[in-house]
């Protein structure tokens, strides 16, 4: 069965280039992840950058530069006699307003120009359901592949989105094969068609497959996160390299910040070291790895170094005259001042997801305030819809949109006290994973500790009432209200859709209830109160 539907899952692609003979086979791997839609340069905050920053040297990445740099390190390289590649490793979806607008139109046609040779399935391809990751496909010039997704039922999808591809570059064959998190069926909307299957059990029978087929040089090109990819390293033998993204890791020599040295290697069931990179997100980096292998498909050598897209690399002529083209019809829209913040709102992903943050209380302070006359006392919001910072200064509507891109609607429901504490144990639950389940609130305070497992972390839980902090009652019913991806299980808060009642999940757009929250409070000053500690 292995091999059947290996068969059925394998694209070959042929790409005709000058062959060197070496004694030894030399690849280098230009490779992106997590760019969320950032078809504009980004500032310090990941937001989109302002014309007076790009003017003053201060942006970063953008499709206009990741086109200059794909296309000068590739022709760079090549002329060098090396062989190259480039793979995106997922999540071109959502994350701006290009995507708000154009869905994945904008980045097909971006990513058809540069020449990918190969995309990863991302977790957020699925935000808009299998008929919207069928129409990108539908529209791209290179394979989107992933291994451990079961697609066979989809009738968007059916047939669609292959397992593994036979890359064939200076007359070597290179297998290249990809998984995407499992738990996808949380964190986005695939639908009840889609199946997903253990990365690792994938990932073996396909490595096996290549091998039998003569393939001796394996790449996984996998949307799991660093930590995955690592489990994955460790268990399954064959893999050469991985290539990864979803967890936006910074992985690098030199830049400050690094989570790690690139690449992190780990030592697979037969003793050898398999070297592991990513590049960040939000196309701030470039990641290069160059790698060689021997005849007999043994890996010699692995290094390299993320490219920083600052300033200093000049954008894509003509892509910065598209980029400009499509962003014409949504100016006004972000233009428009909806209030001002006294200094930045930190909505970091590293902030949102391991504990309170600004952006948090913002967001869940407006969602409360929005309905407090429905005898609500809770809000709950997941970190993981937190996309960007907003600077200090005026606010624009198209910042409040690039941080709450998703237009999720605010939710309202009841809940009993317990089911309120077995959320806020889901939420803490991923936490070592920078999952996006974090569950920043208002009207409610919480304690937490990582020292215990996950499903008995909570330690405390206090709701306010008359105007005082009081322990909220298990069985007391508790008005709440969320966004309507979490009141339908999204991100693991299974308990919001089991147990929720009365629920209305059709109030307002979450970033029109944020927009009028700051309209209102004139000048906002960010803060966080302790509302959330950890112990």
């Amino acid at each position: 069965m292995r091999k059947r539907f290996l068969t059925a899952a394998v694209v070959s692609v042929t790409v005709a280039l000058p062959t060197v003979v070496y004694a030894d086979y030399s690849l280098s791997i230009l490779h992106l992840n997590d760019l969320h839609s950032r078809i504009e340069s980004i500032n310090k905050y990941d937001s989109t950058c302002d014309a007076e920053d790009e003017a003053e040297g201060k942006c970063f990445g953008g499709i206009a530069r990741m086109k200059t740099m794909i296309d000068q390190r590739r022709s760079e390289l090549e002329a060098e006699g090396r062989n190259v590649i480039v793979v995106d490793a997922g999540d071109q979806f959502q994350g701006s307003l290009f995507y708000t607008t154009y869905k994945g139109d904008a980045a097909a046609e971006f990513l058809n120009g540069i020449g990918i040779d190969v995309m990863a399935v991302g977790n957020h391809e699925f935000d808009d359901g299998p008929e919207a990751l069928a129409n990108f496909i539908g529209k791209t010039e290179f394979p989107i592949i992933s291994g451990n997704i079961d697609v066979s039922t989809d009738p968007a999808l059916k047939g669609k989105v292959p397992g593994i591809m036979i890359l064939e570059k200076g007359g070597e064959k290179v297998g290249i094969v990809s998984a995407l998190a499992e738990d996808t069926s949380e964190t986005s909307s695939p639908g009840d068609s889609v199946r997903f299957i253990q990365a690792e059990d994938y990932l073996k029978g396909a490595v096996d497959g290549l091998e039998a087929a003569g393939v001796n040089k394996i790449i996984a090109v996998t949307h799991m996160g660093l930590s995955r990819d690592m489990e994955i390293a460790a268990s399954v033998s064959g893999i050469d390299v991985i290539v990864g993204g979803h967890s936006h890791t910074l992985l690098s020599n030199t830049q400050e910040g690094a989570s790690g040295p690139y690449p992190v290697l780990v030592t697979n069931p037969e003793g050898k070291d398999v070297p592991i990179v990513q590049a960040y997100a939000y196309g701030k980096f470039l990641g290069e790895l160059d790698v060689t292998w021997d005849d007999d498909g043994n890996l010699l050598k692995a290094e390299g170094e993320p490219i920083l897209l600052d300033a200093s690399v000049t954008p894509d002529e003509g892509y910065a005259a598209r980029v400009a083209e499509l962003a014409a019809p949504i100016e006004e829209l972000k233009a428009k001042v909806i209030g001002s913040s006294e200094a930045a709102i930190d909505g970091d992903r590293a902030s949102c997801r391991a504990g309170e943050c600004q952006m948090g209380n913002l967001v869940a302070d407006a969602m409360l305030d929005r309905v407090k006359d429905q005898g609500v006392q809770i809000a709950i919001q997941n970190g993981g819809g937190l996309r960007s910072s907003i600077d200090g200064g005026e606010v624009t509507m198209g910042e409040v949109l690039t941080v709450l891109p998703f237009q999720n609607t605010l939710s309202t429901f009841q809940l009993k006290g317990a089911d309120v504490i077995a959320a806020l144990e889901n939420g803490v639950s991923q936490v070592e994973e920078g999952a996006g389940r974090f569950p920043q609130v208002a009207g409610l305070k919480y304690s937490w500790t990582p020292k215990k497992d996950p499903g008995s972390r909570i330690t405390l839980v206090e709701v306010m009432e008359d105007g005082a902090w009081v322990a909220i009652d298990p069985e007391k019913i508790y008005g709440v209200v969320s966004n309507n991806y979490m009141r339908g299980g999204g991100d693991g808060y299974k308990v919001f859709a089991d147990s929720g009642m009365n629920a209305y999940d059709y109030g307002p757009g979450l970033e029109a209830v944020v927009a009028d929250y700051l309209a209102e409070k004139g000048a906002y000053a960010p803060y966080t109160d302790g509302r959330i500690t950890e112990q």
